[in-house]
């Protein structure tokens, strides 16, 4: 099937060789070291990450267009590179924030699973048939199943794993059964060759509808899309903090790159069926999103209802089927996934000098920490897509997307809902600002970790908004490769 292993077969998927043999190592330490030095491990696996995406850049980077690899299970493009790339820098950060975490930091196979995942999340960007794409999801769920409900003793933790299993294994086998019969009624499997064998009104159109419905109802649970958001506010609240951030950030990204590279490749025939019915989707998403989030008053909750709503965004850059579409959605993720770790990764330290996830224990924060108190204005005025930072730049270019190809009613809705958003992140930098508190002589002090992530994080941030045109060059030529 493969014939000849080529060096070009290799360099394709070497991330994800070298994040295997660093999971084996970190197998391997984890069974040596001693119980006070694994705390470490997150250093291992962090430095390995890092080791991973700089040796990706130089020797892995795609040339050309993309080229289907492996028996065609594998398309090496830049769309998929960049997402891979991407995951890669959210794993890394998600090690960082989870090394002063009680229970979680040194714990070997919280980061094998960890890298286990990220390797799914890898090969879901990069699958290129639907067997590959149905593995690589499985690949990535169940991980995470795992580490959602990872504090075994803590029953929101348990309650988090349970639900997220519970609707994940609901929505993968309807996806499947979308899978299958898109195989029945064409007898081909690869992405691009549904393209050529899905004909708009012949014989099996109907069926090819329902099986396209299916498919989008899978992925519309791992984008936590409407109506499949359910699961998204109980999971996020009890998951641990650092594992809820990469599920709203890392784990949603591998979502849109599945749908961008599906729905782009294989059904580019059933566009008027498809792009109206998303666009539906992203407004009543949107809405309910940024309705739900105002009422909150536990801010892990409010994020998953926020992460609800920018759902709702990113899903109006893939309604109009366009390379700057595309290229929105693509600078988009890249822009939300640094904001929403910051964000995350502020309340992880909050949370573990507060004890507490309420929205009334952040009165007067910034007195206890000054610089957690920044890191959380950069990040919140971002998701509310306030300039100069990265999330207004994102806004701006979807809505721009959907204006250019005669979607402005859908760019409508995005602004009011935007301006809705606003006022629940305002509450919370009020509380954090203009709120006092009888605490404010106990400081919150950052760790080593913490301070390098999150510094990391807010600095990529500010660097997507003031100097935005190379990552829109990188997201524009990621995206041309897809049409």
């Amino acid at each position: 099937m493969f014939g000849s292993i080529t060096s070009t077969m290799i360099l394709a998927i070497l991330p994800e060789i070298l994040m295997l043999v660093l999971a084996g190592l970190v197998l391997i330490f984890d069974a040596v070291w001693p119980e006070e030095k694994r705390r470490a491990l997150g250093w291992v696996t962090a430095f390995g990450l890092v080791l991973a995406l700089v040796l990706g850049l130089v020797f892995a980077s795609p040339g050309g267009s993309g080229q289907l690899l492996w028996g065609g299970m594998i398309r090496h493009d830049w769309a998929g590179f960049i997402f891979k790339m991407l995951f890669i820098f959210g794993a890394a950060i998600t090690a960082l924030l989870a090394m002063d975490v009680d229970g979680l930091g040194n714990r070997g196979e919280f980061y094998v699973l960890l890298l286990v995942a990220t390797i799914g999340m890898n090969l879901m960007a990069t699958s290129a048939d639907l067997i590959m794409l149905y593995l690589a999801i499985e690949t990535t769920s169940i991980p995470m199943y795992i580490l959602a409900g990872f504090f075994k003793r803590d029953d929101k933790s348990t309650e988090a794993g349970f639900k997220y299993l519970l609707f994940g294994a609901m929505t993968s086998a309807l996806m499947l059964y979308g899978f299958s019969l898109l195989y029945g009624f064409t007898g081909v499997t690869g992405l691009y060759d549904l393209a050529a064998a899905i004909q708009p009104g012949g014989g099996n159109f109907a069926v090819i509808i329902l099986s396209m419905i299916l498919v989008l109802i899978g992925f519309s649970f791992k984008i936590s899309a409407f109506p499949f958001h359910f699961w998204a506010p109980d999971v996020y609240e009890g998951a641990p903090t650092p594992v809820a951030g990469f599920l709203s950030t890392a784990s949603k990204a591998a979502g849109f790159a599945v749908l961008v590279r599906v729905f782009m490749s294989a059904f580019p025939a059933l566009a008027d069926n498809w792009t109206m019915l998303i666009a539906i989707i992203a407004t009543i998403t949107m809405t309910v999103g940024n309705a739900i989030a105002l009422a909150q008053k536990n801010i892990k909750r409010m994020l998953a209802y926020s992460s609800i709503a920018h759902a709702g965004y990113i899903m109006v850059g893939v309604v109009t089927f366009s390379e700057l579409g595309v290229a929105s959605v693509i600078f988009y993720l890249i822009a939300y996934l640094l904001t929403n770790m910051a964000a995350f990764g502020a309340i992880a330290v909050a949370w573990n000098a507060l004890g507490s996830d309420e929205l009334e224990d952040y009165n007067g924060l910034s007195r206890r920490s000054p610089g957690l108190a920044l890191v959380m204005l950069v990040a919140f005025l971002s998701l509310a897509g306030m300039p100069p930072f990265g999330g207004f730049m994102a806004k701006v270019l979807v809505f721009a997307a959907a204006v250019k190809d005669g979607w402005i009613w859908l760019a409508f809705v995005g602004i009011l809902n935007s301006i809705i958003g606003l006022y629940y992140y305002l509450v919370v930098l009020k509380r954090v600002y203009l709120y006092r508190s009888d605490k404010e002589d106990q400081p919150i002090v950052l760790s080593r970790p913490y301070r390098i992530a999150l510094t990391v994080l807010s600095l990529g941030i500010l660097l997507l908004g003031a100097f935005f045109a190379p990552w829109f060059t990188w997201s524009s030529g990621a995206a041309a490769g897809l049409f």
